[in-house]
């Protein structure tokens, strides 16, 4: 690997684009409810749409036979506009595939990835297809009786698994484009806030996945107390008591409530902390970033909650992406830190 490739490292950053595109294109299919529109899955062929009404119909044939569609029927017209996302979302991950294996190809035989670079990327490759299938797992449990919507157990590790991709890509991607820093003194302690807001960020989203996946958004619209309630009545109801945690809409909603405030507030001291330290201006944009996003964050999470509006809550999710991204980028900046003089040894030592 040559050092500093930013070609490379574009290729990289440009997966990660289409990686924030997927959860886009996948969270807008949900939000329109159009999660178990395509009832197939063809790994290879499935670019192609369909090709004329007979098989229009038996596509369509296959989205009757779930319990979405005995709740809810629908029109072959109205079949269409929802399965138009849903391909869309699709093709977009097979072509994340072709964007990802054709270019590792040629740099690797050009000699512009190292082994341990190419086999890391491939790695990332198997982690995306395991990603995809279940995926696939998720909509085929539109067959099952009763089930309307993704179930949370499904969808909040889907989302998640993706996320965990993501940084990955990122941290590769930053790593290649700069993979000397520049070592700095006096930020060392910035590391573990940063390692607990990125932590948080990650336990906040899943907890999101969730509130989406019960539309939990639509109870308890008041902020910051639930209908007058700092704890919400109903939050144990459900036997057993751990399903309360992902399928009682009173129990995920306080769940997501609370730990987006911890988050907030350690994501808010990080950036101050941060912000007040010696950096350069690479790594002080990072904090300076998350700062703002993560006040969006908040505030966005506050107008979904009190408008109880699932398109107010995709963007917020596609926000969560951005200042996920934010964190990562401000961590690696700080991959080669000093503990500054004004610490004591002990302190540096356990830095």
């Amino acid at each position: 690997m040559r050092a500093g490739d930013k070609l490379v490292s574009n290729w990289l950053l440009l997966l990660c684009f289409m990686v924030f595109g997927i959860v886009a294109g996948g969270g807008h299919a949900r939000t329109i409810g159009a999660g178990f529109i395509l009832q197939v899955w063809r790994p290879v062929t499935g670019f192609l749409p369909p090709s004329g009404p007979a098989e229009w119909a038996k596509l369509f044939h296959l989205y009757q036979q779930t319990a979405q569609y005995r709740a809810h029927a629908m029109t072959l017209a109205e079949f269409k506009s929802l399965f138009w996302p849903m391909f869309l979302d699709r093709v977009w991950g097979r072509l994340m595939a072709v964007v990802l294996l054709v270019p590792l190809a040629w740099f690797w035989w050009r000699h512009r990835l190292s082994n341990r670079l190419a086999i890391w990327l491939l790695v990332l490759f198997a982690a995306g297809g395991a990603q995809a299938a279940f995926g696939w797992a998720m909509v085929r449990t539109g067959m099952w009786p009763g089930v309307t919507t993704p179930p949370p157990q499904f969808l909040a590790p889907h989302f998640l698994s993706a996320m965990l991709i993501f940084a990955a890509l990122l941290w590769t991607a930053l790593t290649v484009r700069n993979p000397q820093p520049a070592r700095i003194e006096g930020a060392a302690h910035l590391r573990p806030w940063l390692n607990a807001s990125i932590g948080l960020i990650f336990l906040t989203m899943g907890l999101g996945a969730l509130v989406a996946a019960t539309n939990a958004v639509t109870v308890f619209n008041t902020f910051p107390t639930m209908d007058g309630n700092w704890i919400p009545p109903g939050l144990l109801v459900l036997h057993p008591a751990w399903l309360n945690f992902l399928a009682n809409q009173a129990t995920v909603q306080f769940d997501h409530r609370v730990f987006a405030t911890i988050t907030a507030l350690t994501v808010l001291t990080t950036a101050v902390l941060g912000l007040r330290a010696p950096l350069p201006p690479g790594p002080r944009d990072s904090f300076l970033l998350m700062a703002a996003l993560v006040a969006l964050q908040y505030l966005l999470g506050m107008l979904t909650i009190i408008m109880g509006s699932a398109n107010l809550g995709y963007i917020h999710e596609l926000n969560a992406v951005l200042l996920l991204a934010a964190a990562v980028t401000a961590r690696h900046g700080l991959r080669n830190t000093l503990p500054g003089a004004m610490l004591s040894p002990s302190m540096a030592a356990a830095e």
